[in-house]
């Protein structure tokens, strides 16, 4: 099954309404634990890492995922944490705009990639604290997963 991309007007609408309250390191694992069962319900091969700022709180590998999905990880939370935007937005952003990410920002590939999948957790009012990533799929299927259980997380 393929997701269909969202637009970016969706995309900074998510932005908008995915804020969260508070941040603890027990909503870290809530959350790092619902994407993973939920993964691990669908059998996804998914790397699952959730940040407090720049450290990892938590993660996780499921089956079929390598340890070079956490390189995707945490290049995508990279990206979360420079733009303050979902890295799905940035590569979105650059692709519209016609221009090579990396090159534009003259941020090194080793380190920051554009591609789906990592979402800011970001407190009601627009303060950043950590960012939330999952590799393994395609990345807007990488993304939508973590958007579905945040919405979860935040409507429960």
């Amino acid at each position: 099954m393929t997701i269909e991309t969202p637009s970016l007007d969706a995309l900074r609408a998510e932005l908008a309404t995915l804020q969260l309250d508070t941040f603890n390191y027990d909503f870290a694992w809530r959350l790092g634990s619902l994407i993973r069962q939920r993964a691990a319900s669908q059998e996804l091969p998914v790397a699952i890492e959730i940040r407090h700022g720049i450290d990892v709180v938590f993660a996780t590998l499921l089956p079929g995922a390598t340890i070079d999905n956490f390189g995707w990880t945490r290049r995508k939370c990279a990206v979360v944490h420079r733009f303050h935007r979902s890295s799905l937005q940035v590569r979105l952003e650059s692709e519209l705009k016609g221009y090579d990410f990396n090159t534009r920002f003259g941020l090194p590939t080793s380190d920051y990639v554009a591609s789906g999948g990592a979402f800011p957790l970001t407190i009601r009012g627009g303060t950043l604290i950590g960012a939330v990533g999952v590799s393994g799929l395609p990345d807007v299927e990488d993304h939508k997963l973590v958007t579905l259980c945040l919405k979860e997380m935040l409507a429960g």
